[in-house]
């Protein structure tokens, strides 16, 4: 029986994960982890017993360890709670489905302690890629990708040459507002924003869908994953999402990977892999489907893809000023504080102050964070 824990349990990865898990049998939950949300916690200790819960409001870490009082379940609070599951003895592999850069720590935690890790927190290759993989690599540590897109980037790749391909081609849906102009974006609402036509995901990812910002980060990880150039990433808009990715090798052939729009597909991917095994669900009819179409990403009008490709061409620390400038713009546009045009300015504004640091330490890149959120603040 594989042991695991998930890092952000409570949201829209680590709610599907445990859905994997329930329908299997065959995993056993070590440690769930959570920001706040302790009610849906507290029902997830119960079903599925894990010996410790971490939770980063410390509050609520207090709250939630009286509710469960009755349990076996420990309870630990703040990122001495998370660091602490990301390194239980027995644990094998680790989920990470946290958002945002608060996921680093544990992930290094985790991989220095020799654990495998489901990698859903994109932040963490985007802003400490050069950290990481070299790390991962010394502990010989996988990581395995639960991006349906670097999912299937790494099942294209499976018994192929991983240093053989010519070109990676990253598919993206085109988000709720593909084919506006900016003057149909400057009208957009946060209810429009969040209305994504393919994907049922967190409001976080599905924002940062409809800026082509998550494109931006998804290039960065891939690079890192994959060990490509940047020149070696195109990112083709497939308005379906039918096709999660696509390879092409070097004699011209090219191999995707289609499927139904479906998280839980990466997600026991990167739990059973290399094995596969049934997955209840919706299956591809290619006579419903009738057609599959492809476009180019309007990096003019959608202006989170091409920053985000300044940021890496930049690299250093430009990435991780990219990064948290987008996660603060998104936090205040998710509060109605400021526009959907107003994100691209917080982002570009950010980037332009920034003298980047090269081979940041994981240091360095926590006070370039602060330093833009502080900024970002005073504004």
């Amino acid at each position: 029986m594989k042991k695991i824990g998930i890092l952000g349990s409570t949201g829209s990865i680590g709610t599907q994960t445990l859905e994997v898990v329930r329908n299997n049998g065959d995993i056993q939950v070590l440690g769930l982890a959570a920001g706040s949300n302790i009610q849906l916690l507290e029902k997830q200790i119960r079903e599925f017993k894990p010996e410790l819960a971490a939770v980063m409001d410390e509050e609520k870490a207090k709250e939630l360890a009286v509710r469960v009082r009755d349990t076996n379940t420990r309870v630990s609070q703040g990122m001495d709670g998370m660091l602490e599951l990301a390194a239980l003895e027995e644990m094998e592999l680790l989920v990470t489905a946290v958002v945002g850069m608060i996921g680093i720590r544990p992930t290094v935690e985790a991989i220095q302690a020799g654990k495998n890790i489901a990698l859903a927190n994109k932040e963490t290759l985007v802003t400490a890629g050069h950290l990481i993989m070299p790390l991962a690599r010394e502990r010989k540590v996988s990581i395995l990708p639960v991006d349906s897109e670097h999912s299937a980037i790494f099942q294209c790749l499976h018994g192929e040459n991983s240093q053989g391909f010519r070109k990676i081609l990253l598919t993206a849906s085109g988000g709720p507002f593909r084919g506006y102009d900016r003057e149909r974006l400057a009208k957009v609402t946060l209810e429009d924003t969040l209305k994504h036509p393919n994907w049922v995901m967190g409001n976080k990812i599905t924002v940062d869908s409809a800026t082509l910002v998550n494109k931006g980060l998804e290039v960065m990880e891939a690079c890192w994953l994959f060990h490509a150039d940047l020149d070696q990433v195109q990112v083709v808009v497939q308005p379906q999402s039918v096709i999660h990715s696509m390879v092409e090798l070097e004699d011209g052939a090219v191999l995707a990977q289609l499927g139904t729009p479906d998280m839980k597909l990466p997600i026991q991917y990167a739990l059973y892999h290399p094995n596969r095994r049934f997955l209840p669900g919706d299956r591809l009819d290619f006579f419903a489907l009738k057609e599959l179409t492809f476009e180019e990403p309007d990096i003019d009008t959608f202006q989170g893809l091409a920053m985000a490709m300044e940021a890496a061409r930049v690299g250093g620390s430009m990435p991780t000023v990219f990064n948290a400038a987008n996660e603060q713009a998104v936090r205040k546009f998710l509060r109605r504080e400021i526009r959907f045009l107003d994100i691209y300015d917080w982002i570009r504004s950010s980037m332009d102050r920034h003298q980047a640091v090269r081979d940041p330490s994981l240091e360095t890149i926590l006070e370039v964070e602060e330093d833009t959120n502080q900024w970002l603040e005073s504004r």
